[in-house]
């Protein structure tokens, strides 16, 4: 086991590897092509090529196919035999001096979680996922969204959907991400990017160390044709985020320890995005 880590370690002992590494941690459980990968973090095909073959065989990441498409993902098998055995041999077991206090804190049982969820513009769908959570689980849930680039306004289409939906709409507004960075900030329980675009960018850790996921749902801002067509694209993106909110919303957050609930949040990513509310 100590070839793999040192194998695995080396990997990681690369400014690019280790950005291509953190892109694929920030899109778990997401599989990208490997022009994507490319494209975000701007690197010529033959190096990436290079950098994704280390990685994979550190089996850090795994390689998939996707008709012509060569796919790239996180393998936590490996990413968590690491981390094990370097808190387990490394450390001498003494997890009370090694592990990072996330790891310390068996469950989050409080009266009320903060959640924000975010996306690039903050129009549409991280609006949709404040506007859900708030409206089935408020009592338990403070529920916050922003941008990375936010608009200043929001989507005419998504405030439709929101109204035909029930929603109360007048306190949403377009906002954002530093106004939940700053030290008089909630502290945040749980963050959620909800479009490829937001989970791409390197943003700095957040104080408290959240539990994140990235629940990524296609822009329908970029859906193309008549109004109706635009429409039931607003529609798609509403309901696969509220099938989402729903499993979250039911999770039981007393009996479940940190480790536990993040693994639950990633296993809500694989929730089929097509099924509408």
């Amino acid at each position: 086991m100590e070839i793999e880590v040192i194998t695995s370690l080396s990997a990681l002992a690369h400014p690019q590897r280790l950005a291509i590494f953190r892109l694929l941690m920030r899109r778990y459980p997401d599989a990208l092509p490997a022009g994507e990968i490319a494209q975000v973090l701007g690197l010529k095909p033959s190096t990436l090529s290079a950098y994704l073959a280390t990685l994979t065989q550190a089996g850090l990441i795994a390689q998939s196919r996707s008709g012509t498409s060569l796919r790239y993902a996180i393998q936590m098998t490996g990413v968590r035999q690491t981390l094990d055995f370097l808190l387990s041999d490394c450390c001498r077991g003494r997890a009370d001096l090694c592990a990072p206090n996330i790891l310390k804190e068996a469950a989050m049982p409080q009266d009320k979680f903060n959640v924000l969820f975010i996306c690039t513009g903050n129009s549409a769908r991280s609006i949709f996922a404040e506007a859900a959570l708030r409206a089935t689980a408020g009592d338990r849930f403070n529920v916050y969204s922003a941008g990375t680039r936010p608009y200043s306004e929001l989507n005419p289409f998504a405030l439709q959907v929101l109204r035909a939906k029930g929603h109360d709409v007048s306190g949403l507004r377009a906002k954002n991400v530093a106004e939940f960075q700053g030290p008089d900030a909630p502290r945040l329980d749980f963050v959620f990017t909800v479009c490829d675009r937001a989970a791409n960018e390197d943003c700095p850790a957040w104080d408290g160390q959240p539990i994140t996921g990235h629940w990524g749902v296609p822009d329908p801002v970029k859906a193309q044709g008549t109004d109706a067509q635009k429409s039931l694209a607003f529609q798609q993106a509403y309901g696969a985020l509220a099938n989402r909110i729903r499993v979250f919303a039911a999770l039981p957050f007393d009996a479940l320890d940190r480790i536990s609930l993040q693994r639950a949040v990633d296993d809500i990513a694989h929730t089929d995005p097509k099924e509408t509310a």
